[in-house]
């Protein structure tokens, strides 16, 4: 959710989860200022029900079932996100997204003849709530690691994975600051140079930008000039909540006052006051039809990249999210807070250390 920290915040700030909670057959709004819609990627969710014998569940699998596996036509697929507040209205929508997203790129993959997918348990760790933009490091609803314990965790999977000779890994993490996005992108270097496989955070790959064109394509002007460049908990994930877990969704999102920004320092104004509730833009305008066309549509580009990537698009020349530029756009105080974290445990350690160290009395 940010091109820095918003990496999501300039470029991404947006960006766009386990059953759909909601097929409704509503229309799009008809008016005057309604953009023609472009030919769209996908109108359907992938299906697999012949494939669905190649989809394996990892925690339900024992050792000679994953033995038996060809490495060479395996793809583990590891949905994750971070636990991030998404203000009084929203569950943590990146949650049921990502698990969605990572079911039909599961099912994508598993139509390739002889090819199959093991499907990693969950990991719900990410780095930097929307809540650090105005300087907020404790939020209720937000529970994150630093960036530099998530890379190390998924560094510790890759050298598991790299050992047991799986070859291709597709990190489905499509969330969080350019330092989360940057820690899961190094993971995957280390993998592919330490083990000569391909570990790829997918929506690392994906601009940020373009994901929003996805959504705006089907809203109005004067909804788009109401919602801002939001890029958390407004229109747009609450209109995925809407349509992928309806059940979660606070009813009074439909009262909820419109917090608009156009740019970095219209979010940092907004997050930094004492009662912000955790969202930016106007949730009061979603739709669980825009939320469905969009993560359609998304889906079926993720689908395509990963397609791509393993017939051999190399994905190393493509532009990283968490580039240069992006990594300096993030708030100073993000780092810095990261870095008073480790001190304070680090401290904590050396004090346990010797305290273990003295003899006995």
């Amino acid at each position: 959710m940010k091109r820095s920290l918003l990496l999501v915040t300039m470029s991404m700030l947006a960006v766009l989860t386990t059953a759909c909670g909601n097929n409704t057959n509503e229309s799009p709004k008809a008016t005057a200022s309604t953009p023609s819609p472009p030919t769209q990627e996908s109108q359907q969710w992938v299906t697999a029900s012949e494939a669905s014998a190649q989809i394996h569940q990892l925690t339900e699998m024992n050792t000679e079932q994953l033995r038996a596996l060809p490495r060479d036509k395996t793809v583990v697929v590891m949905p994750g996100a971070y636990k991030g507040e998404h203000g009084p209205y929203l569950p943590n929508v990146d949650t049921f997204r990502n698990e969605r997203l990572a079911r039909e790129l599961a099912n994508a993959i598993a139509q390739r003849p002889g090819w199959h997918v093991v499907v990693f348990p969950f990991i719900p760790l990410g780095s930097d709530g929307a809540n650090v933009i105005g300087g907020k490091f404790s939020f209720s609803g937000t529970f994150v690691v630093r960036a530099a314990t998530l890379r190390a965790v998924f560094m510790d999977l890759a050298g598991d994975l790299g050992e047991q000779g799986f070859r291709w890994v597709f990190v489905v993490h499509n969330t969080g600051s350019a330092f989360h996005v940057q820690a899961l992108d190094q993971a995957g270097d280390y993998f592919h140079d330490t083990y000569g496989g391909h570990m790829v955070n997918l929506t690392g790959l994906l601009v940020g930008s373009e994901l929003d064109g996805i959504f705006n394509q089907w809203t109005t002007e004067a909804e788009r000039n109401e919602d801002g460049y939001s890029f958390h908990a407004g229109m747009r994930e609450t209109s995925e909540a809407l349509y992928l877990r309806p059940d979660l969704v606070n009813p009074a999102y439909k009262q909820a006052p419109a917090l608009t920004g156009r740019n970095m320092a219209d979010f940092v104004e907004l997050a930094k006051k004492k009662d912000w509730p955790g969202y930016f833009g106007s949730p009061r305008l979603a739709t669980a039809s825009l939320g469905e066309r969009a993560l359609k549509e998304y889906s079926a580009r993720i689908n395509k990249l990963a397609l791509e990537i393993l017939d051999g698009r190399d994905y190393h020349q493509m532009p990283r999210i968490a580039d240069e530029e992006s990594l300096k756009t993030e708030p100073p105080d993000i780092l810095r807070h990261h870095q008073e974290l480790a001190k304070k445990q680090e401290d904590w350690l050396k004090r346990q250390d010797q305290f273990n160290e003295r003899p006995p009395r």
